[in-house]
């Protein structure tokens, strides 16, 4: 039975194998979200290119795989970077190796 694209169910979230999150969101000046898929909110930290992914529903555990795309660089911003509730990541320009940050970021997030 297909499960209706708008609609954010158990069912749906519990499909093995399927994205439980993911985001497309642009980094500079105020970061703004073009779409997604169980995140409620990117917080910028302050910081150039340091941004917190942060989940409308939490995982069970903190060991999800996390798949990434940005215009340059990305990375996990701590030796522990994910919570059941949240992500933290980086961003950085790969010819200078400074943080940067960048307008088209991707995230796709899979785990319990």
């Amino acid at each position: 039975a297909k499960i209706n694209d708008d609609a954010v169910t158990d069912a749906k979230q519990s499909l093995s194998g399927a994205a439980k999150a993911w985001v497309n969101f642009n980094g500079t000046g105020t970061v703004a979200i073009r779409d997604s898929f169980n995140v409620s909110s990117i917080t910028d930290d302050g910081s150039v290119g340091s941004y917190t992914v942060n989940f409308t529903n939490s995982f069970a555990n903190a060991n999800y795989a996390v798949g990434a795309l940005s215009s340059f660089g990305i990375y996990a911003r701590t030796t522990t970077p994910a919570t059941t509730s949240a992500f933290k990541l980086g961003t950085f320009d790969t010819r200078t190796a400074a943080n940067e940050d960048q307008t088209f970021v991707y995230l796709t997030f899979f785990g319990d």
